[in-house]
């Protein structure tokens, strides 16, 4: 039978189709719109398709099935293409006449028993015919399918995974063990066959992996994954986007499956790439949310261009009250010392940087409560290092900064070194003293219950207490505190006179008590009791 070519197809510019418009009609409900009345003309026509899904490729295979009176073969590998030309070219019948459309939705029903690579061609011919964001349900069918498969054992793949040319290789760690090279092997085999995702289709990958409970630690480790296998082709304006999506899909992940180190590690290139503020945001919450788990080089981070300050302080502001708002509610005393015990040594490295103001330290020493520091000795080196390199500040800016001391906290050396510390202003000075004597006032307070024979001072510890008191005695006559000075010198005499006494009165005691006959003593019997040893 003789063929008419009577209707001219340009396909996206790909090629030029000279086909019988009759066969392609009695298939395509679009053409039979198209030519409507003048089906019977016998001029030639042009048809001219800007956007025909598959372009040439899919025209040419819509084409053979009409030709070949609604028969063609349908792989796991043309399946995605023939549906969207026969959706493009409205190709349903209700009637007996054969439906590309419906013949590949039935094919579909054995989706289930396609294997890996199969899923995998027909997942990249999804994204490149369909868009992420429309509804869809061979692409829903095939992503519910390859994402059922995460969670089975590792599965031979012959699109990417086997490659010798893979680059994969168990980047994580390349000093990792063999057992734990295996161990991660059976939670990664996929990593590589899915990084060809562009960013609109893997927002929503990880997202049906969520909510098919995909372990988060494994989803995260992908993300990171995805984007170091990204980048080095990437455009500036595409790193941007690929990290913001994966911040965000980061966000929907339990905070416990995080990596700290991994996310600085995209803090750090996220800076240089300007990143959206809400973006950024979200990224210091998770930083945040770890800080516990985190060391201090990775707070050391040089400061912005536009700051004098060695260290970007402003950050580190940041994430420690990302940190608290994070836990407000269940925050728990053990991660909240951690913390403390990052901040510290932190706030002794920033503190000789000479550029930072007096405010910004002020607001660096305040940021946790005072229970986060079982001790507030580091807290006082770091506040005398900075007194010492800003010399020219003003009594209210000193007073200021030392307010976040917590004499209680403070160790004895501590007291004696913060007495001695000309730097710091002569108010605190004379609090250390009246922290030790309230200390001092407690301790005899608690030997008026003398018929318990407890608490005993021993000569030596009035004595050390004595010369500690006598030092920052002396410190607050030098600073020029006549007044108080001479308050604190009558309290300590009368003090001392306390101590005379008592020692007097436990010296009688032991006399006495060793003037007891023995004879005495045991004819009590067995409900005697002998009076301990108080005094030596």
């Amino acid at each position: 039978m003789q063929v008419c070519c009577d209707l001219e197809v340009d396909v996206n510019g790909e090629g030029v189709f000279m086909v019988d418009k009759r066969a392609l009609a009695s298939f395509s409900g679009r053409f039979r719109k198209l030519f409507g009345n003048s089906m019977d003309d016998t001029r030639n026509l042009k048809v001219v398709f800007h956007d025909f899904p598959g372009g040439a490729e899919g025209f040419e295979l819509m084409a053979r099935f009409c030709y070949n009176k609604g028969r063609t073969e349908i792989t796991p590998a043309n399946v995605v293409l023939l549906n969207c030309a026969a959706q493009f070219m409205e190709m349903e019948s209700d009637g007996p006449r054969p439906s590309l459309l419906n013949q590949t939705q039935k094919s579909l029903y054995g989706i289930s028993f396609w294997t890996w690579s199969e899923l995998i061609i027909g997942l990249k011919e999804c994204q490149d015919l369909l868009s992420a964001s429309s509804s869809s349900v061979i692409l829903d069918k095939v992503l519910d399918c390859v994402i059922g498969r995460l969670s089975s054992p590792i599965v031979a793949s012959t699109y990417t995974s086997c490659s010798e040319n893979s680059s994969f290789h168990y980047s994580f760690d390349t000093r990792s063990s063999s057992s734990t090279r295996n161990n991660f092997s059976q939670i990664s085999w996929w990593f590589e066959d899915l990084l060809f995702l562009n960013t609109n289709l893997i927002e929503k990958v990880i997202k049906i992996m969520i909510s098919q409970h995909i372990d988060h630690v494994t989803i995260s480790k992908f993300l990171f994954c995805y984007r170091r296998s990204r980048f080095p082709s990437a455009t500036i304006t595409e790193k941007r986007k690929i990290t913001e999506v994966i911040i965000n899909m980061l966000s929907m992940l339990d905070r416990s499956s995080l990596s700290c180190k991994l996310l600085f590690d995209i803090f750090r290139v996220a800076s240089s790439l300007k990143i959206s503020k809400h973006c950024k945001s979200i990224l210091e919450n998770l930083i945040g949310s770890q800080l516990d788990r985190t060391t201090i080089d990775y707070l050391l981070l040089p400061s912005p261009s536009m700051e004098d300050y060695m260290y970007d302080v402003n950050l580190v502001v940041r994430l420690v009250k990302a940190f608290c708002k994070e836990g407000s509610c269940c925050l728990s005393p053990v991660r909240l010392t951690k913390v403390a015990s990052l901040v510290d040594p932190y706030l002794i490295e920033v503190a000789a940087d000479s550029h930072l103001n007096p405010s910004k330290f002020a607001e660096l020493v305040m940021l946790l409560p005072v229970s986060a520091r079982e001790s507030h000795d580091l807290l006082f080196q770091a506040i005398g290092i900075y007194l010492e390199v800003h010399g020219g500040l003003h009594e209210a800016e000193k007073m200021r900064i030392c307010s976040a001391l917590n004499y209680a906290k403070l160790s004895t050396d501590a007291l004696r070194q913060l007495a001695r510390n000309s730097k710091f202003p002569s108010r605190i000075a004379i609090q250390a003293f009246i922290n030790q004597q309230s200390k001092l006032e407690n301790l005899l307070d608690g030997q008026k219950h003398l018929d318990t024979f407890s608490g005993f001072i021993s000569a030596e510890e009035s004595t050390n207490e004595k010369e500690n008191s006598d030092q920052i005695l002396l410190y607050a006559k030098r600073v020029n505190l006549p007044r108080k000075a001479e308050q604190l010198d009558v309290q300590l005499q009368g003090m001392q006179c306390r101590v005379t006494e008592l020692e007097k009165f436990c010296g009688i005691m032991q006399t006495q008590i060793g003037d007891i006959p023995r004879t005495r003593l045991s004819s009590l019997g067995n409900n005697a009791r002998f009076l301990p040893k108080l005094c030596s």
